[in-house]
């Protein structure tokens, strides 16, 4: 039985699991197999996570209650050291072999799950501080989310460098954190209207959505990602990083307030056409929680 020395288990266990460039953005192998996360899963952990790996499982300790404070209900928390397959994204010096906390669900009967060794994992993480000020340690990660490792597919993988590959173009679309203001105008035939709402997002970059009612009832819409509104302009594709900042990051209902100096009738138009939009993007499909911060 290997001997786990105290030492780095107690250094672990002050850490509690919470965009740079991507290295060894390498072609995935095509496959024909579906990953069993959604888009707005993998986004989730690839937008949080500076550090993304692909990873071996050397050996995994269950901790004891008193070793892990803070575990979910049906939850146990492990210590596990993991041989580095790839580095998908991240820079920086990394030991080959790492080591991290994970969270896990119990199994069916209660019991801890068992990581076997040589289990292939992806894993999302940060790097932690160095003993030297300003330093990183080359031989241990933080998780950006108490269960940020995901068993590794090709599938997955393929859709995680997807992800990241539109995560780090210029100009990539920003995580939308509201509504910022917007308004409703009539058109100059009866039944003719435009709705323009501007969003704000975690950059303050500008991102807009634009409605229009033909004088037969019909309407188009369409986002605007940057400073200019025109006819470029277009509805994003599903299980794009467009379409997942909108449809994730939109709230469920137009706040009102936000239509200041619009008349009440004009509201309710602007919110009519809103809900369009959101109708249009449909769900935002998710199978695990997103990281909190």
């Amino acid at each position: 039985m290997r001997v786990y020395h105290s030492a780095a288990i107690a250094g672990l266990l002050a850490l509690t699991p919470g965009l740079s460039g991507v290295s060894a953005m390498q072609a995935a192998a095509p496959t024909t197999a579906a990953s069993p996360y959604s888009y707005a899963d993998i986004a989730d952990l690839a937008a949080a996570a500076p550090m993304a790996l692909h990873a071996r499982i050397h050996s995994a300790v269950v901790l004891k209650p008193a070793q892990a404070p803070g575990v979910a209900a049906g939850h146990s928390r492990f210590y596990v050291e993991a041989d580095v397959v790839s580095l998908i994204r991240g820079s920086g010096p990394l030991a080959s072999r790492i080591a991290y906390l994970v969270d896990l669900p119990l199994d069916a009967r209660g019991k801890p799950p068992k990581l076997k060794k040589k289990q292939p994992v992806l894993l999302f993480a940060r790097a932690v501080a160095g003993a030297a000020a300003g330093s990183s340690s080359t031989g241990s990660v933080r998780l950006v989310a108490p269960d940020a490792q995901l068993p590794w597919d090709a599938a997955t993988e393929a859709q995680l460098r997807a992800v990241l590959t539109e995560l780090v173009k210029p100009g990539a679309p920003p995580a939308i954190t509201g509504i910022a203001n917007g308004f409703h105008v009539p058109g100059t035939l009866p039944g003719e209207g435009e709705t323009q709402l501007f969003l704000n997002t975690s950059t303050g970059e500008p991102v807009s959505l634009t409605i229009l009612t033909a004088a037969d009832g019909s309407r188009r819409w369409a986002a605007a990602f940057g400073e200019i509104v025109d006819g470029s302009a277009a509805v994003p594709a599903r299980n794009t990083l467009a379409w997942y900042r909108l449809a994730c990051g939109l709230p469920r209902q137009l706040p009102l307030s936000k239509l200041a100096g619009t008349a009440p009738e004009d509201r309710r138009k602007a919110a009519s056409d809103y809900g369009i939009v959101l109708g249009a993007l449909g769900e935002c499909s998710r199978t695990r929680k997103p990281p909190v911060g």
